[in-house]
Formats: C-alpha cells, sequence, structure tokens
C-alpha cells in the first residue's frame, strides 16, 4: 500500500493555515503539528498527529526544544532517489515528510513594541529555520511553504494531481532560504547595534523589502524596483510616505527626486519650501507662512521647477494648492494635505502627493547612507553636522552683520543639499541664486550668478568646499555680494581673503566641508 503524504505545519502567523490544513486534508495528506498550531487545527475539527506522537518525546523548554529531533528532519531530508537513504528510515521506522509549513517567531515585529531584551531573545526561533533550511535542501522532494500568500498556489497545484515542477520547488526554495537570510539579518544587526558600538563591521548583512517594482529605472531601456530598509525606520522619510491620491506609481527618478528633498526639508524648522529637479534643489526658503515660502523659493528659477519635486513641512492648504496647479509637477510633498487642496489636485492625473507623517517635527536623524559601485558599494555616516556660529572665524576686515549671519546658517544647510561643486546666494533666509555639480567651483559661480542676475545683488555666498583660487571671490563680488560663507582650509586661503578685503566682503570660515557627489 501507498505510504501516505505527510506535511509538517508549525506556523507563528495562523493567517489562513485552518483553510489550508483542511484543504490538505481533504486531498489526503497526514498532518503533523505541534504547539498552538496544533491546538487550533485540532479545535477546528482537522486530524492533526502531534510532532512529539512522532518524536516520543515530549516538548521541553517551554517549547524551545519540539521539532529538533531525528524523526523530524530525517523524514525531511532524506533523498528519495538513494536507497540508502530510504533503506536507512525504514531501519528506524521513520516516515517521510513531503511538505514543510513554516513561518517563524515574529522577531522583526517584537523589537517595534518592546525593548525588554527577555522577550526579545525568546523571539528569537530556533527550530523553525532549521525546518525551513532542510526542506529547502531537499527541495525536490519537499514542498516549503513559508508564506501565506503561497496557500492558494500550491493547494491548486496539489488538488489538479498534476506533478510540482522542478522550477516550482526551486522558486519554492529560493524564498525559503531568502526568508530565513533575512530573519537572520534582522538578528544580528539588531543585537550588533545593541550590544557593540561597532558601525562598520567587517562582515555586514543587510535586508530590504520590496516596496514596488518601477516600470523602468532611470532610463527606459533600464528595469528598476524600490525597496525599504529592514527594520523599517521610524523616521519621516521617502520609505515612510503615503500617497493620497491615484494615479502613477513613483517612478526611479521620483523616488530619488522625493528624498532629495525631504532631507532638505529637515534642516529647517520655520515654514519651509524646497524645490528639486534631478536631485538638487531649485529653490529653497522659509519664512513666516508656507505661501511665502513657496513664492521665494521659486522666484529663485522660475523655469527648472518644471516637472520637479516640490516639498512642503507644514499642512499644504487650498491656497498653495492653486499656486501649484498653475504648474506641470511631477510629486509635492507635505506632512498633511487639506481636503480643499486635494479637489484642486484632482485633475492632474500624472501627479503624486506624497503625505509623509511627522515631516516639520524635529526629530532624531541617524544612521548610515550607502552609495553602489559596481561590485559593492560605500558606506558612510549621514551628513548630518553642521558647525554653529559660536565656531566660525571671521577672517575680513569687513565684519559680518547679526542679520548676515542667520543668512549665512541658512546658506549652509542649503549648500549641503547641492551636488557639488556648490555656492549657492541667499538674501534673508531665501535663495536667489543655486549652482552646482561642477568640475571648478568658479563655474558653479557663474551659473548661479547668471540665474540670479540682478537679485545676487545683496546677497549672502555659500560654498561647500574652500575656494582654490580667489576667482570665484571675484565672480562674485562682480555680482554685488556682500558676505561669503565658506569652510576654509585651502593653502590659498589668503588670496581668497585678500579679494574679500578688497571688495570689501565679510567672509566667514565655518570648519565644515559639504562635499555632496
Amino acid at each position: 500500500m501507498k505510504e501516505k503524504v505527510r506535511a509538517l505545519i508549525s506556523v507563528y502567523n495562523k493567517q489562513g493555515i485552518v483553510k489550508f490544513a483542511k484543504e490538505l486534508e481533504e486531498i489526503g495528506m497526514e498532518i503533523i503539528s505541534s504547539g498552538g498550531t496544533a491546538k487550533i487545527l485540532k479545535e477546528t475539527g482537522i486530524s492533526v498527529k502531534e510532532v512529539s506522537e512522532i518524536t516520543g518525546f515530549p516538548e521541553i523548554l517551554d517549547g524551545r526544544v519540539k521539532t529538533l529531533h531525528p524523526r523530524i528532519h530525517a523524514g525531511i531530508l532524506a533523498n528519495r532517489t538513494m536507497n540508502e537513504h530510504m533503506k536507512t528510515l525504514k531501519r528506524h521506522c521513520i516516515k517521510a515528510i513531503d511538505l514543510v509549513v513554516i513561518n517563524l517567531y515574529p522577531f522583526e515585529e517584537t523589537i517595534k513594541k518592546t525593548d525588554d531584551l527577555e522577550k526579545i531573545i525568546e523571539k528569537i526561533d530556533i527550530g523553525g529555520p532549521s525546518l525551513i533550511r532542510a526542506a529547502a535542501k531537499n527541495y525536490q522532494d519537499v514542498l516549503i511553504i513559508t508564506n501565506p500568500d503561497q496557500y492558494q498556489e500550491i493547494t491548486e497545484l496539489l488538488k489538479s494531481g498534476q506533478e510540482i515542477t522542478a522550477e516550482k520547488r526551486e522558486k519554492l526554495a529560493v524564498e525559503a532560504f531568502a526568508h530565513t537570510a533575512q530573519y537572520d539579518a534582522i538578528i544580528s544587526n539588531y543585537l550588533r547595534q545593541r550590544w557593540t558600538d561597532e558601525q562598520f563591521p567587517k562582515v555586514l548583512t543587510m535586508t530590504f523589502r520590496k516596496i514596488q517594482d518601477f516600470r523602468y529605472g532611470e532610463n527606459p531601456h533600464q528595469k528598476g524596483a524600490f525597496y525599504e530598509k529592514i527594520p523599517a525606520t521610524t523616521e519621516s522619510c521617502i520609505t515612510t510616505a503615503e500617497k493620497t491620491k491615484t494615479g502613477k506609481e513613483l517612478s526611479h527618478n521620483n523616488v530619488l527626486d522625493a528624498d532629495a528633498a525631504i532631507e532638505c526639508l529637515k534642516e529647517f524648522q520655520k515654514p519651509t519650501c524646497v524645490i528639486i529637479k534631478h536631485a538638487t534643489p531649485c529653490g529653497i526658503a522659509s519664512a513666516d507662512n508656507l505661501l511665502q515660502a513657496w513664492k521665494d523659493a521659486f522666484a529663485t528659477d522660475t523655469y527648472s521647477p518644471f516637472g520637479g519635486v516640490v516639498a512642503f513641512n507644514r499642512e499644504l492648504t487650498e491656497e498653495i494648492a492653486q499656486e501649484l496647479n498653475k504648474l506641470f509637477l511631477e510629486v509635492i510633498i507635505a506632512p498633511k494635505f487639506s481636503q480643499e487642496s486635494l479637489m484642486i489636485f484632482e485633475e492632474k492625473k500624472g501627479l503624486r502627493l506624497l503625505e509623509i507623517k511627522g515631516l516639520g517635527e524635529i526629530a532624531e536623524r541617524k544612521g548610515i547612507t550607502f552609495r553602489s559601485v559596481t561590485g559593492g558599494f560605500i558606506a558612510q555616516d549621514r551628513d548630518l553636522k553642521l558647525t554653529k556660529e559660536n565656531e566660525w572665524k571671521i577672517v575680513t576686515e569687513t565684519k559680518p552683520t547679526k542679520e548676515d549671519l542667520t543668512s549665512m546658517e541658512f546658506a549652509v544647510k542649503c549648500v549641503k543639499h547641492v551636488k557639488s561643486n556648490s555656492v549657492v546666494f541667499v538674501k534673508g533666509e531665501r535663495t536667489v541664486g543655486i549652482g552646482g555639480g561642477q568640475t571648478a567651483r568658479v563655474d558653479a559661480t557663474w551659473i548661479a550668478v547668471n540665474k540670479g542676475k540682478e537679485n545676487i545683488k545683496g546677497s549672502i555666498m555659500a560654498s561647500d568646499a574652500f575656494f582654490p583660487f580667489r576667482d570665484a571671490v571675484d565672480k562674485a563680488a562682480e555680482a554685488g555680494v556682500k558676505a561669503i560663507a565658506q569652510p576654509g582650509g585651502s593653502i590659498r586661503d589668503g588670496e581668497a581673503i585678500k579679494a574679500a578685503n578688497e571688495y570689501r566682503i565679510a567672509m566667514v570660515f565655518t570648519g565644515q566641508r559639504y562635499f555632496k557627489h
């Protein structure tokens, strides 16, 4: 008589498991289970053989040890094509297990809810990963199910009586190994952060969850997808954004531009608007109200925002929406959108609205940024440091006023978000010219001056790095700049200071460089 096909079911997430187990029973499978899963299945009338009946050994150590037994693992790992394996099973009266359904203790969810190490440690699954890996290793003979989303497809395949293809078995095994790899990465990263001060370990394991597929990547001929780090961050950012309007999904470039806008916006506490095009600012302004901030930011460069991203750190109102609605924009970001503003944007089919709760509130910012290179990536601390005004050094005969220093601080916060080489020109707390992404600082200065034109006169200039020559100072002075903030540190600092003194321009050294590649 043909031996009955057997399924081992042991899941923490019980979603859909009763229905799935009933269907397995209906097609003639014997169900083996343990702990809470066995209890639930029995209560619903499903015939279940408990693991302890198979092993002849009770669950011990508060359930820490139940499936770690040769009668379970041998039944999973035996290669059905090897006579010696099958003889071994027969000799020890072990029956093969053909389907393993496992999901793990919720470690990720636990560390979100508690800081109690004892509770956290108890949510490190031991037997589950072992069963998953055993079944995935023997994928040719054993089906491994690790996600409730897989139940329906597997049920349909089993009911059809068709042989499960090698391709399907391989796919399930890959997903299973990814499942345990992700689980272990979350645990190791959490414990490293808790137990050590090691920021850049010799071996760094990371795991991500897909948010969406892109229609294409940076260009139409490239494929792409958007992932969030696991565990997910609690900081307000692009991965926590919620779409508030139906329409096209975010594109690869939308995500990069939105991220640039959000991170720049976090520098400011007053009502602020940041306009981004191709991941670099083309207008930044803070004001007493959001509408004025928008007007001042937009006035910096009235043609570059076409097809750009605009971000605000206060609720977006009907009044601002009416102004924005006059333009073609890809993405608008705010911590909240009023119902009136949503109605105004309703006709803009291609517009994405992103609501990011907490944006505009002071929050702890920390962590590491990563940049990919072919074959790997580089990692560094996030660029969060800003030197304070009392750390700056005034190096010219002309001294900046209190108002100048306030504008300098605003300008420095802006320039650190512009691609290097970069300079910005500001008046008060609004940009009037931005130049970036150049191989020479004088070229960045020329671009900013050319965009700002007459508005540059009487402005404050900030540079992301020192002036290697005096030419950028000369160019700024010609346009009418009255004060300059720069890091200093060049062997030719004296030339820059001399030039500033010649033009009676105030200059401060901040001592802090802000390269952004």
